[in-house]
């Protein structure tokens, strides 16, 4: 048997050794965990299982029901590379904040008025005059051309703004207890220098994904949907993928975010719920998009209104919003065309007219 007739199954994708299997041209099947959790229950009952048992396991399905997987393909180096930031790019958004609000709270004891100056305590102007300055009386013992100074160092150049900050600054206001000053001062100025170097941190990586998304061929259609920005575009486009055959239609993807419901059907009786197996970051993806999308998209905020009043909450409607832009955006994808709201205006006119 030659390397190119050998079959090989794993249940995931993420590991060294599908990347030697790949490189020395083995055909991969990657079988979810959950799949194959249901292949097992056929076998046994007790739900026991080991390592021998999973590897006979993935085995026996490639033999019995290799057509319905598909061989597993990687995506191109560059759509990769971006997978890799926008995974950095969220683990420095849950650490950035995780740390804000704690010193958010610790602001709100000793130094509330810091959390009014600034549009918000994470931008670089904001943790750069916490670590200079982290209490009230500190903050308000500077001079006018000392404050002045200190924003255009750091890059605030409306003289407007700078007045009334200052005059703001020596407004008097309630102060907390010396003591309990001097004991939050510590935590003020060490969350302020562990934050500014992850904001720092996180908008270099932005714009180094942003420089990986410019150049990839499909960028086109992710930039012309309605409220993407610079995060939700490239990712998006990740978790699409570079091939085409990997979704041969909408409801897969559809399934794969978890935007649409699970139905069981028994005789009478219907069940629709909640979907829990999917990738939940693509899910994340897809709504925020759809929530986004109603301050660009005249038809996504009618339908928005349109599905509100039938649906659980604010959410179950975003979630109904996103399975629809995700049909949407699956076409497109699938045709190399960018998105144009007045032509998808003009065909939803067509399907709903009435057949002569």
């Amino acid at each position: 048997m030659t390397v190119s007739e050998c079959r090989v199954a794993i249940e995931t994708a993420h590991h060294l050794v599908v990347d030697y299997l790949l490189e020395h041209a083995y055909v991969v099947y990657i079988i979810p965990p959950r799949a194959t959790d249901g292949y097992r229950n056929r076998q046994r009952s007790s739900g026991a299982h080991d390592d021998d048992c999973d590897a006979a396991l993935l085995a026996s399905i490639l033999r019995t029901d290799r057509a319905s997987h598909r061989v597993w393909r990687p995506n191109h180096p560059l759509t990769q590379q971006m997978a890799v930031q926008l995974r950095l790019i969220e683990s420095l958004r849950r650490s950035i904040h995780r740390q804000s609000n704690q010193l958010r709270a610790a602001l709100y004891r000793i130094h509330p008025r810091m959390l009014d100056w600034f549009s918000r305590v994470t931008t670089q102007i904001a943790l750069e005059f916490l670590v200079a300055y982290p209490t009230a009386e500190e903050a308000r013992g500077l001079s006018r051309e000392a404050f002045e100074t200190f924003c255009r160092q750091h890059g605030y150049p409306r003289q407007d703004w700078i007045a009334l900050r200052y005059t703001q600054l020596q407004e008097p206001v309630p102060t907390a207890a010396p003591a309990m000053v001097q004991a939050y001062r510590d935590t003020v100025c060490t969350l302020a220098q562990v934050l500014l170097p992850q904001v720092r941190y996180r908008l270099r990586a932005l714009a180094q994904l942003h420089a990986w998304f410019d150049q990839h061929p499909d960028a086109f259609i992710f930039q012309s949907l309605p409220g993407t920005g610079d995060l939700l575009a490239p990712g998006l486009l990740v978790k699409f993928g570079d091939h085409r055959d990997r979704f041969p239609t909408a409801a897969e993807v559809q399934a794969l975010a978890g935007t649409c419901p699970v139905t069981e059907r028994s005789g009478k009786r219907k069940l629709v719920k909640f979907r829990q197996g999917c990738d939940r970051e693509f899910r994340r993806f897809a709504v925020q998009f759809a929530r986004a999308s109603k301050l660009q998209s005249g038809w996504a905020a009618a339908s928005w209104q349109e599905l509100r009043p039938h649906c659980d909450s604010n959410a179950h409607a975003d979630r109904i919003l996103a399975n629809r832009w995700l049909a949407i955006l699956w076409k497109l994808w699938q045709d190399r065309k960018p998105y144009d709201e007045a032509y998808h205006l003009h065909q939803r006119a067509l399907r709903r007219k009435p057949a002569a």
